[in-house]
Protein backbone atom coordinates (compact mmCIF):
# COMPACT_ATOMS: atom_id res chain seq x y z
CA UNK A 1 0.00 0.00 0.00
CA UNK A 2 2.32 2.82 1.35
CA UNK A 3 5.70 0.62 -0.17
CA UNK A 4 5.19 -1.54 3.00
CA UNK A 5 5.20 -5.06 3.18
CA UNK A 6 3.98 -8.23 5.22
CA UNK A 7 7.10 -8.05 8.00
CA UNK A 8 7.11 -4.47 8.46
CA UNK A 9 3.09 -4.13 9.02
CA UNK A 10 3.59 -7.41 11.41
CA UNK A 11 6.16 -5.40 13.68
CA UNK A 12 3.96 -2.21 13.70
CA UNK A 13 1.01 -4.26 14.82
CA UNK A 14 3.29 -5.88 17.60
CA UNK A 15 4.42 -2.73 18.98
CA UNK A 16 0.48 -1.16 18.73
CA UNK A 17 -0.43 -4.13 20.68
CA UNK A 18 2.33 -3.71 23.25
CA UNK A 19 1.34 -0.03 23.26
CA UNK A 20 -2.15 0.11 23.43
CA UNK A 21 -3.47 -3.44 24.59
CA UNK A 22 -5.54 -5.70 22.69
CA UNK A 23 -8.68 -4.18 24.11
CA UNK A 24 -8.21 -0.56 22.83
CA UNK A 25 -6.92 -1.47 19.34
CA UNK A 26 -10.18 -1.88 18.16
CA UNK A 27 -11.35 1.66 19.32
CA UNK A 28 -8.33 3.29 18.27
CA UNK A 29 -8.81 2.00 14.55
CA UNK A 30 -12.35 2.99 14.71
CA UNK A 31 -11.54 6.13 15.86
CA UNK A 32 -8.65 6.53 12.95
CA UNK A 33 -11.26 5.07 10.20
CA UNK A 34 -13.76 8.01 11.03
CA UNK A 35 -10.96 10.60 11.44
CA UNK A 36 -10.12 9.40 7.51
CA UNK A 37 -13.43 9.50 6.48
CA UNK A 38 -14.11 13.06 7.48
CA UNK A 39 -10.52 14.34 6.02
CA UNK A 40 -12.34 12.52 2.70
CA UNK A 41 -15.33 14.26 2.99
CA UNK A 42 -13.53 18.16 4.15
CA UNK A 43 -11.78 17.37 0.98
CA UNK A 44 -14.37 16.57 -1.73
CA UNK A 45 -16.27 19.52 -0.32
CA UNK A 46 -13.70 21.90 -1.12
CA UNK A 47 -12.87 20.40 -3.66
CA UNK A 48 -16.49 21.21 -5.11
CA UNK A 49 -16.94 24.39 -3.25
CA UNK A 50 -14.08 25.13 -5.38
CA UNK A 51 -15.48 24.02 -8.75
CA UNK A 52 -18.75 25.56 -7.93
CA UNK A 53 -17.23 29.14 -7.72
CA UNK A 54 -14.97 28.34 -10.71
CA UNK A 55 -18.50 27.71 -12.86
CA UNK A 56 -19.98 30.83 -11.54
CA UNK A 57 -17.06 32.72 -12.12
CA UNK A 58 -17.15 31.92 -15.58
CA UNK A 59 -14.18 29.63 -15.24
CA UNK A 60 -14.60 26.24 -16.64
CA UNK A 61 -12.41 24.10 -18.19
CA UNK A 62 -14.08 24.88 -22.21
CA UNK A 63 -13.67 28.96 -21.70
CA UNK A 64 -9.98 28.13 -20.27
CA UNK A 65 -8.89 25.89 -23.35
CA UNK A 66 -11.34 25.81 -25.73
CA UNK A 67 -10.25 28.66 -27.33
CA UNK A 68 -6.51 27.03 -27.95
CA UNK A 69 -7.62 23.60 -28.81
CA UNK A 70 -9.93 25.26 -31.99
CA UNK A 71 -6.39 27.36 -32.86
CA UNK A 72 -4.60 24.37 -32.74
CA UNK A 73 -7.25 22.42 -35.06
CA UNK A 74 -6.81 25.35 -37.69
CA UNK A 75 -3.44 24.98 -37.81
CA UNK A 76 -3.05 21.39 -38.14
CA UNK A 77 -5.63 21.34 -41.01
CA UNK A 78 -3.16 24.07 -42.38
CA UNK A 79 -0.22 22.25 -42.21
CA UNK A 80 -1.96 18.65 -43.26
CA UNK A 81 -3.32 21.05 -46.66
CA UNK A 82 0.15 22.50 -47.31
CA UNK A 83 1.57 18.99 -46.87
CA UNK A 84 -0.44 16.93 -49.25
CA UNK A 85 0.01 19.90 -51.56
CA UNK A 86 3.96 19.74 -51.64
CA UNK A 87 3.59 16.24 -51.08
CA UNK A 88 4.48 15.28 -54.37
CA UNK A 89 7.52 17.60 -55.06
CA UNK A 90 9.83 17.65 -52.57
CA UNK A 91 12.57 19.68 -53.81
CA UNK A 92 12.92 22.09 -51.02
CA UNK A 93 13.10 19.68 -48.34
CA UNK A 94 9.30 20.70 -47.75
CA UNK A 95 9.13 16.98 -45.90
CA UNK A 96 11.18 17.67 -43.22
CA UNK A 97 9.79 21.19 -42.80
CA UNK A 98 6.69 19.48 -42.38
CA UNK A 99 7.97 16.85 -39.97
CA UNK A 100 9.59 19.49 -38.18
CA UNK A 101 6.07 21.71 -37.92
CA UNK A 102 3.80 19.09 -36.64
CA UNK A 103 6.67 18.33 -33.59
CA UNK A 104 6.50 21.57 -33.19
CA UNK A 105 2.25 21.23 -32.47
CA UNK A 106 2.91 17.81 -30.35
CA UNK A 107 5.00 19.96 -28.39
CA UNK A 108 2.76 22.58 -27.66
CA UNK A 109 -0.34 20.56 -27.41
CA UNK A 110 1.84 18.27 -24.69
CA UNK A 111 2.36 21.85 -23.11
CA UNK A 112 -1.29 22.80 -23.40
CA UNK A 113 -2.49 19.52 -22.10
CA UNK A 114 -0.06 20.06 -19.02
CA UNK A 115 -1.03 23.38 -17.90
CA UNK A 116 -5.02 22.17 -18.20
CA UNK A 117 -4.00 19.09 -16.16
CA UNK A 118 -5.50 20.17 -12.67
CA UNK A 119 -8.48 21.39 -14.71
CA UNK A 120 -9.23 18.26 -16.36
CA UNK A 121 -8.90 16.28 -13.39
CA UNK A 122 -11.28 18.55 -11.32
CA UNK A 123 -13.58 18.41 -13.66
Amino acid sequence: MFGIGGSEIFIIMLIAIMLFGSEKLPEIARTLAKGMTQLKNATEDIKNEIQRSAEENGLDKKSLIGGFDDQFGDVRNQVNTLKEDLSTQDVLGVNSITSDIDTEISKAKINLDDLSGPIKRQL
